[in-house]
Protein backbone atom coordinates (compact mmCIF):
# COMPACT_ATOMS: atom_id res chain seq x y z
CA UNK A 1 0.00 0.00 0.00
CA UNK A 2 2.83 2.62 0.76
CA UNK A 3 4.55 1.63 -2.36
CA UNK A 4 1.13 2.65 -4.29
CA UNK A 5 0.55 6.00 -2.58
CA UNK A 6 3.92 7.27 -2.88
CA UNK A 7 3.89 6.28 -7.36
CA UNK A 8 0.20 8.31 -7.01
CA UNK A 9 1.99 11.15 -5.74
CA UNK A 10 4.86 10.49 -8.38
CA UNK A 11 1.76 10.80 -10.59
CA UNK A 12 0.06 13.52 -9.49
CA UNK A 13 3.49 15.64 -9.32
CA UNK A 14 3.29 16.81 -12.97
CA UNK A 15 -0.69 17.73 -12.94
CA UNK A 16 -0.23 19.71 -10.07
CA UNK A 17 2.42 22.01 -12.31
CA UNK A 18 -0.35 22.01 -14.64
CA UNK A 19 1.08 19.07 -16.64
CA UNK A 20 -1.43 16.47 -18.20
CA UNK A 21 -0.48 12.60 -17.98
CA UNK A 22 0.61 10.99 -20.67
CA UNK A 23 -0.95 7.96 -22.40
CA UNK A 24 1.45 5.27 -20.46
CA UNK A 25 0.90 6.93 -17.01
CA UNK A 26 -2.59 7.38 -17.43
CA UNK A 27 -3.40 3.36 -18.10
CA UNK A 28 -0.36 3.11 -15.08
CA UNK A 29 -3.23 5.54 -12.77
CA UNK A 30 -5.82 3.06 -13.92
CA UNK A 31 -4.43 -0.04 -12.89
CA UNK A 32 -3.55 1.84 -9.74
CA UNK A 33 -7.23 2.49 -9.37
CA UNK A 34 -8.50 -0.71 -9.78
CA UNK A 35 -7.00 -1.79 -6.44
CA UNK A 36 -8.05 1.83 -4.94
CA UNK A 37 -9.90 4.24 -6.12
CA UNK A 38 -10.62 6.19 -2.97
CA UNK A 39 -6.31 7.13 -3.37
CA UNK A 40 -6.83 8.40 -6.97
CA UNK A 41 -9.93 10.34 -5.75
CA UNK A 42 -8.22 11.81 -3.31
CA UNK A 43 -5.44 12.94 -5.53
CA UNK A 44 -8.04 14.01 -8.41
CA UNK A 45 -8.95 16.36 -5.32
CA UNK A 46 -5.62 17.84 -4.33
CA UNK A 47 -5.20 18.60 -8.18
CA UNK A 48 -8.54 20.49 -8.39
CA UNK A 49 -7.92 22.45 -5.37
CA UNK A 50 -4.38 23.23 -6.98
CA UNK A 51 -5.51 24.03 -10.00
CA UNK A 52 -9.20 25.03 -10.07
CA UNK A 53 -9.48 26.24 -6.17
CA UNK A 54 -12.91 26.29 -4.59
CA UNK A 55 -14.90 28.33 -7.33
CA UNK A 56 -17.58 25.65 -9.08
CA UNK A 57 -18.75 26.89 -12.79
CA UNK A 58 -22.04 26.53 -13.16
CA UNK A 59 -23.87 26.19 -16.54
CA UNK A 60 -27.43 25.86 -17.72
CA UNK A 61 -28.98 25.09 -21.03
CA UNK A 62 -31.98 25.14 -23.46
CA UNK A 63 -32.97 22.85 -26.25
CA UNK A 64 -33.93 25.76 -28.36
CA UNK A 65 -34.71 23.04 -30.88
CA UNK A 66 -35.28 19.25 -31.02
CA UNK A 67 -34.89 16.46 -33.04
CA UNK A 68 -35.59 15.45 -36.61
CA UNK A 69 -32.21 15.39 -37.00
CA UNK A 70 -30.91 13.55 -39.40
CA UNK A 71 -27.88 11.64 -38.19
CA UNK A 72 -27.51 8.57 -36.69
CA UNK A 73 -25.28 8.97 -33.24
CA UNK A 74 -26.95 5.41 -31.57
CA UNK A 75 -27.40 6.83 -27.93
CA UNK A 76 -29.80 10.25 -29.28
CA UNK A 77 -33.34 10.58 -28.81
CA UNK A 78 -33.31 13.32 -31.43
CA UNK A 79 -32.31 11.58 -34.37
CA UNK A 80 -34.73 11.10 -36.65
CA UNK A 81 -33.80 7.76 -37.31
CA UNK A 82 -34.43 6.56 -34.49
CA UNK A 83 -38.22 6.11 -32.32
CA UNK A 84 -38.47 7.89 -28.77
CA UNK A 85 -41.07 9.80 -27.49
CA UNK A 86 -39.39 13.34 -27.83
CA UNK A 87 -41.91 16.01 -29.17
CA UNK A 88 -39.73 17.65 -32.00
CA UNK A 89 -39.97 21.66 -32.43
CA UNK A 90 -38.35 24.06 -34.15
CA UNK A 91 -36.13 26.57 -32.79
CA UNK A 92 -38.02 28.63 -30.12
CA UNK A 93 -38.58 32.30 -30.65
CA UNK A 94 -36.43 34.81 -29.50
CA UNK A 95 -38.72 35.91 -26.55
CA UNK A 96 -39.11 32.46 -25.14
CA UNK A 97 -34.81 31.59 -25.38
CA UNK A 98 -34.12 35.59 -23.54
CA UNK A 99 -36.79 34.42 -20.57
CA UNK A 100 -35.01 31.24 -19.83
CA UNK A 101 -31.77 32.90 -19.79
CA UNK A 102 -33.11 35.17 -17.84
CA UNK A 103 -34.65 32.38 -15.23
CA UNK A 104 -30.86 30.52 -15.62
CA UNK A 105 -28.84 33.63 -14.36
CA UNK A 106 -31.78 34.11 -11.20
CA UNK A 107 -31.27 30.62 -10.65
CA UNK A 108 -27.64 30.80 -9.97
CA UNK A 109 -25.97 29.72 -13.29
CA UNK A 110 -22.68 31.86 -14.37
CA UNK A 111 -23.08 30.92 -18.09
CA UNK A 112 -25.99 30.00 -20.57
CA UNK A 113 -25.86 27.60 -23.61
CA UNK A 114 -28.42 27.35 -26.87
CA UNK A 115 -28.81 24.06 -28.16
CA UNK A 116 -30.19 22.94 -31.21
CA UNK A 117 -30.53 19.50 -33.13
CA UNK A 118 -29.28 18.43 -36.21
CA UNK A 119 -26.03 18.33 -37.94
CA UNK A 120 -25.80 22.06 -38.74
CA UNK A 121 -27.55 25.45 -38.02
CA UNK A 122 -29.27 26.85 -41.14
CA UNK A 123 -28.18 30.81 -42.27
CA UNK A 124 -31.76 31.61 -40.78
CA UNK A 125 -31.23 29.88 -37.55
CA UNK A 126 -27.66 31.40 -37.34
CA UNK A 127 -29.01 35.01 -37.66
CA UNK A 128 -31.92 34.31 -34.76
CA UNK A 129 -29.42 32.96 -32.32
CA UNK A 130 -26.58 35.61 -32.87
CA UNK A 131 -29.51 37.85 -32.30
CA UNK A 132 -30.54 36.58 -28.78
CA UNK A 133 -26.61 36.07 -28.34
CA UNK A 134 -25.96 39.44 -28.33
CA UNK A 135 -29.21 40.29 -26.38
CA UNK A 136 -27.57 38.24 -23.99
CA UNK A 137 -24.08 39.92 -23.68
CA UNK A 138 -25.44 43.50 -23.68
CA UNK A 139 -27.46 42.40 -20.27
CA UNK A 140 -24.35 41.41 -19.23
CA UNK A 141 -25.93 38.29 -16.67
CA UNK A 142 -24.37 35.19 -18.44
CA UNK A 143 -21.33 33.54 -20.66
CA UNK A 144 -23.51 33.44 -23.75
CA UNK A 145 -22.33 29.69 -25.19
CA UNK A 146 -23.67 27.91 -28.01
CA UNK A 147 -23.87 24.37 -29.55
CA UNK A 148 -25.77 24.07 -32.79
CA UNK A 149 -23.71 21.40 -34.43
CA UNK A 150 -20.89 21.15 -37.22
CA UNK A 151 -19.64 25.02 -38.19
CA UNK A 152 -17.74 25.78 -40.83
CA UNK A 153 -14.73 28.83 -40.16
CA UNK A 154 -17.10 31.67 -41.79
CA UNK A 155 -20.15 30.87 -39.30
CA UNK A 156 -17.64 30.03 -36.39
CA UNK A 157 -16.64 34.12 -37.13
CA UNK A 158 -20.25 35.24 -37.11
CA UNK A 159 -20.94 33.75 -33.86
CA UNK A 160 -17.93 35.08 -32.17
CA UNK A 161 -18.72 38.65 -33.27
CA UNK A 162 -22.20 38.48 -31.71
CA UNK A 163 -20.48 37.69 -28.03
CA UNK A 164 -21.02 33.75 -28.64
CA UNK A 165 -17.93 33.62 -25.53
CA UNK A 166 -17.46 29.50 -25.72
CA UNK A 167 -18.85 26.93 -27.88
CA UNK A 168 -20.01 23.15 -27.25
CA UNK A 169 -18.97 20.93 -29.42
CA UNK A 170 -18.27 17.00 -27.95
CA UNK A 171 -16.09 14.49 -30.02
CA UNK A 172 -17.51 11.90 -27.75
CA UNK A 173 -15.30 8.82 -27.49
CA UNK A 174 -11.89 8.03 -29.28
CA UNK A 175 -11.28 8.53 -33.00
CA UNK A 176 -11.17 4.45 -32.88
CA UNK A 177 -14.30 3.58 -30.94
CA UNK A 178 -16.73 6.50 -32.87
CA UNK A 179 -17.53 4.70 -35.99
CA UNK A 180 -19.19 1.77 -33.91
CA UNK A 181 -21.97 4.32 -32.60
CA UNK A 182 -21.77 7.19 -35.32
CA UNK A 183 -21.94 6.02 -39.30
CA UNK A 184 -23.33 9.30 -40.84
CA UNK A 185 -20.90 11.62 -40.42
CA UNK A 186 -16.90 11.02 -38.68
CA UNK A 187 -14.77 11.83 -36.02
CA UNK A 188 -12.11 14.10 -38.14
CA UNK A 189 -15.48 16.21 -39.08
CA UNK A 190 -16.27 17.05 -35.01
CA UNK A 191 -12.34 17.87 -34.48
CA UNK A 192 -12.74 20.24 -37.57
CA UNK A 193 -14.94 22.18 -36.03
CA UNK A 194 -13.64 22.14 -32.78
CA UNK A 195 -10.22 23.90 -34.27
CA UNK A 196 -12.86 26.04 -36.26
CA UNK A 197 -13.68 27.72 -32.84
CA UNK A 198 -10.43 28.59 -31.12
CA UNK A 199 -9.40 30.20 -34.83
CA UNK A 200 -12.36 32.45 -34.18
CA UNK A 201 -11.55 33.35 -30.89
CA UNK A 202 -14.09 31.38 -29.06
CA UNK A 203 -13.82 29.00 -25.84
CA UNK A 204 -13.82 25.81 -26.73
CA UNK A 205 -15.97 23.13 -24.75
CA UNK A 206 -15.47 19.63 -25.59
CA UNK A 207 -15.54 16.31 -23.45
CA UNK A 208 -17.30 12.98 -24.00
CA UNK A 209 -19.72 10.38 -23.24
CA UNK A 210 -19.25 7.28 -21.22
CA UNK A 211 -20.63 4.58 -21.18
CA UNK A 212 -21.26 3.58 -24.84
CA UNK A 213 -19.13 0.67 -24.60
CA UNK A 214 -15.87 1.88 -25.14
CA UNK A 215 -12.66 0.74 -23.08
CA UNK A 216 -10.51 2.48 -20.69
CA UNK A 217 -8.51 2.68 -23.38
CA UNK A 218 -10.57 4.62 -25.46
CA UNK A 219 -11.07 7.37 -22.09
CA UNK A 220 -7.70 7.90 -22.14
CA UNK A 221 -7.06 7.96 -26.11
CA UNK A 222 -10.34 10.50 -25.97
CA UNK A 223 -8.47 12.51 -23.41
CA UNK A 224 -5.44 13.48 -25.47
CA UNK A 225 -7.52 14.29 -28.37
CA UNK A 226 -9.33 16.70 -26.23
CA UNK A 227 -5.93 18.27 -25.23
CA UNK A 228 -4.94 18.57 -28.71
CA UNK A 229 -8.00 20.63 -29.06
CA UNK A 230 -6.87 22.43 -26.08
CA UNK A 231 -10.63 22.77 -25.26
CA UNK A 232 -11.20 25.08 -22.53
CA UNK A 233 -13.79 23.15 -20.62
CA UNK A 234 -14.31 19.48 -20.36
CA UNK A 235 -17.67 18.11 -20.15
CA UNK A 236 -18.02 14.95 -18.98
CA UNK A 237 -21.25 12.98 -19.84
CA UNK A 238 -22.58 10.11 -18.96
CA UNK A 239 -24.82 7.37 -20.84
CA UNK A 240 -29.05 7.93 -19.69
CA UNK A 241 -30.29 5.13 -21.78
CA UNK A 242 -33.54 6.30 -24.08
CA UNK A 243 -36.05 4.08 -24.98
CA UNK A 244 -36.14 3.56 -28.64
CA UNK A 245 -32.28 4.41 -29.34
CA UNK A 246 -30.08 1.78 -29.52
CA UNK A 247 -28.42 1.63 -27.01
CA UNK A 248 -31.60 1.64 -24.59
CA UNK A 249 -30.26 -1.43 -23.26
CA UNK A 250 -27.27 -0.64 -22.67
CA UNK A 251 -25.81 -0.79 -18.81
CA UNK A 252 -25.71 2.67 -16.73
CA UNK A 253 -22.21 2.25 -14.92
CA UNK A 254 -21.33 2.28 -11.47
CA UNK A 255 -20.72 5.36 -9.52
CA UNK A 256 -17.57 4.65 -8.50
CA UNK A 257 -16.58 3.79 -11.96
CA UNK A 258 -18.03 7.61 -12.79
CA UNK A 259 -16.03 8.82 -10.17
CA UNK A 260 -12.93 7.58 -11.61
CA UNK A 261 -13.62 8.32 -15.36
CA UNK A 262 -13.85 12.21 -13.58
CA UNK A 263 -10.62 11.93 -11.93
CA UNK A 264 -9.30 10.25 -15.40
CA UNK A 265 -10.02 13.90 -16.47
CA UNK A 266 -8.44 15.83 -14.26
CA UNK A 267 -4.98 13.80 -14.32
CA UNK A 268 -4.98 14.09 -17.78
CA UNK A 269 -6.20 18.36 -18.45
CA UNK A 270 -5.19 19.48 -14.91
CA UNK A 271 -6.05 22.76 -15.49
CA UNK A 272 -8.93 22.74 -17.52
CA UNK A 273 -12.67 23.02 -16.37
CA UNK A 274 -13.75 19.68 -15.58
CA UNK A 275 -17.66 19.83 -15.86
CA UNK A 276 -19.61 16.74 -15.13
CA UNK A 277 -23.21 17.10 -17.07
CA UNK A 278 -25.92 14.90 -18.86
CA UNK A 279 -26.33 11.49 -16.95
CA UNK A 280 -24.96 12.03 -13.71
CA UNK A 281 -28.13 11.88 -11.48
CA UNK A 282 -29.12 8.54 -12.72
CA UNK A 283 -25.15 7.03 -12.73
CA UNK A 284 -23.68 8.71 -10.27
CA UNK A 285 -26.84 8.39 -7.69
CA UNK A 286 -26.33 9.05 -3.85
CA UNK A 287 -23.07 9.60 -4.68
CA UNK A 288 -23.56 12.87 -6.72
CA UNK A 289 -21.52 15.45 -3.94
CA UNK A 290 -18.33 13.30 -4.48
CA UNK A 291 -17.98 14.60 -8.15
CA UNK A 292 -16.21 17.43 -7.12
CA UNK A 293 -14.06 15.29 -4.98
CA UNK A 294 -12.86 13.25 -7.93
CA UNK A 295 -11.67 16.42 -9.87
CA UNK A 296 -14.97 17.68 -11.46
CA UNK A 297 -15.42 22.08 -10.92
CA UNK A 298 -18.47 22.14 -12.66
CA UNK A 299 -21.69 21.00 -13.59
CA UNK A 300 -24.70 21.87 -15.39
CA UNK A 301 -27.41 23.70 -13.73
CA UNK A 302 -31.60 22.38 -14.08
CA UNK A 303 -32.37 20.49 -17.06
CA UNK A 304 -30.57 18.91 -20.16
CA UNK A 305 -32.18 18.28 -23.25
CA UNK A 306 -34.53 15.90 -23.20
CA UNK A 307 -33.87 14.69 -19.92
CA UNK A 308 -34.85 16.48 -16.74
CA UNK A 309 -31.79 17.16 -14.00
CA UNK A 310 -32.29 18.04 -9.81
CA UNK A 311 -33.74 21.76 -9.03
CA UNK A 312 -31.09 24.06 -9.06
CA UNK A 313 -31.90 24.83 -5.38
CA UNK A 314 -30.60 21.28 -4.50
CA UNK A 315 -27.33 21.96 -6.38
CA UNK A 316 -26.73 24.90 -4.99
CA UNK A 317 -27.37 23.47 -1.26
CA UNK A 318 -24.84 20.52 -2.17
CA UNK A 319 -22.23 23.25 -3.58
CA UNK A 320 -22.69 25.37 -0.33
CA UNK A 321 -22.62 22.28 2.04
CA UNK A 322 -18.92 21.60 0.55
CA UNK A 323 -17.36 24.89 1.46
CA UNK A 324 -17.87 25.40 -2.30
CA UNK A 325 -19.04 28.76 -4.42
CA UNK A 326 -20.69 29.00 -7.52
CA UNK A 327 -18.76 31.27 -9.79
CA UNK A 328 -20.34 34.63 -10.55
CA UNK A 329 -20.21 35.65 -14.56
CA UNK A 330 -17.70 38.48 -14.23
CA UNK A 331 -18.88 40.17 -17.17
CA UNK A 332 -19.19 43.88 -18.24
CA UNK A 333 -22.09 45.40 -19.31
CA UNK A 334 -21.66 45.41 -22.89
CA UNK A 335 -18.44 45.09 -24.97
CA UNK A 336 -18.21 46.83 -28.96
CA UNK A 337 -19.35 44.56 -31.61
CA UNK A 338 -17.12 42.02 -33.01
CA UNK A 339 -15.01 42.08 -29.43
CA UNK A 340 -14.95 39.40 -26.84
CA UNK A 341 -15.21 39.99 -23.29
CA UNK A 342 -11.89 38.86 -21.38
Amino acid sequence: MAGQTERLSELAAGPLEGSGLQRDQALELLALAQRDPWAVLYQANRLRQRQRGQVVRLCSIVAAKVGRCPQDCKWCSQSARHRTSIQPHGLLETGELLAQARRAAEGGADSFGLVTSGASPTSDELDRLCGVIAQLRAEGRLVPCASLGMLDEQDARKLAAAGCRRYNHNLETSPRYYPQVVTTHGFEQRAATARAVKAAGMELCCGGLFGLGETWLDRVDLALEIRRLDADTVPVNFLNPIPGTPLADAPRLPPLECLVIIALMRFMLPTKCIKVAGGREVNLRDLQSWMFYAGADGCILGNYLTTPGRAAREDLQLIADLGLRPAAAALPAAAPAGQLRP
